[in-house]
């Protein structure tokens, strides 16, 4: 199977690349230098020329309050409408089967229980606006999956973990916000799910992130610094305490149910995600 991964850079798609070589593929990576997704030219270019099976599209716009910036919305309407919109249709007339990450940000946040696949779609923010455009585009070819997922960790790049871990080494006490509720998602974890579901052809929309207990921000923060030995008191507080320029969904919780019955397996527990990522985090010298 040769597959093109979009986004190699980043900290998902760096790892499905690894799980696709572990699994004796020969995946190809490419990032802006290599397809600049906002030119519909070189998305052409490069996706016609490959032979490819399947395209898995990891790349997007990913600093949500940066987008709230007037002068910056053509750019994120460019790589995450845009740029899905020019891949989505190469791949369509190609007959390529995608693969495309989305966002529990595409619904509006309110309420308690799980949002379901089929629920509407509503999003806050020019965030998840631009990521439920890309859903749109992508849905036009029939072979694909649209993978919604949250609070995303990996070994490259900022996150929460990583910025938890810095600021506990200087401070004893940190407030975190603990009225928004969901589930992490570790990249490597994500990554092999992926792999799994490109050797099938169980197209659809799934809801994906590591399981167990929905927690907040602040039961997240309190087991990071659990687990990693670190004496930090976390005080938390509610959303309307920060000035943040996007507007936060307070209810990130996703029913992850259609993943098993389609034969997948689930992610694992957050917690099990969260101490194999603190070992990484050892090794690379972080903590």
């Amino acid at each position: 199977m040769k597959i093109l991964i979009t986004g190699a850079k980043g900290q998902l798609g760096n790892d499905v690349i690894l799980e696709a070589k572990k699994r004796g593929y020969n995946p190809e990576g490419v990032d802006v230098a290599e397809m600049d997704i906002t030119k519909r030219n070189e998305v052409e270019r490069v996706i016609s020329r490959g032979n490819y099976d399947v395209v898995v599209h990891c790349a997007a716009w990913t600093a949500v309050d940066k987008a709230e910036e007037p002068e910056l919305f053509e750019t994120v309407e460019a790589v995450n409408a845009l740029g899905t919109k020019y891949i989505a249709d190469t791949c369509r007339q190609l007959d390529i089967p995608l693969m495309y990450f989305s966002t529990d940000y595409v619904f509006d946040g309110q309420g308690t229980e799980p949002w379901k696949i089929d629920d509407e779609k509503n999003p806050l923010n020019v965030y998840g606006i631009t990521k439920s455009e890309g859903e749109d585009y992508v849905m036009q070819n029939e072979k694909n999956w649209i993978l919604r997922i949250s609070w995303v960790f990996g070994k490259s790049g900022q996150n929460f973990i990583r910025t938890m871990i810095r600021l506990g080494k200087t401070r004893d006490s940190l407030t975190v916000v603990d009225d928004q509720i969901g589930l992490p998602t570790y990249t490597v974890d994500l990554a092999r799910l992926v792999v799994d579901m490109i050797e099938t052809e169980k197209y659809g929309t799934y809801h994906v992130s590591n399981t167990g207990e929905y927690i907040s921000w602040y039961n997240f923060a309190k087991e990071i610094f659990k687990q990693a030995n670190m004496k930090v008191k976390v005080v938390p507080v509610g959303s309307d305490q920060y000035e943040a320029k996007a507007k936060r969904p307070t209810n990130s919780r996703m029913d992850l149910s259609a993943v098993e019955q389609a034969g997948f397996t689930p992610l694992p527990a957050w917690q099990d995600a969260l101490g194999r990522y603190l070992e990484v985090l050892k090794d690379m010298g972080e903590l």
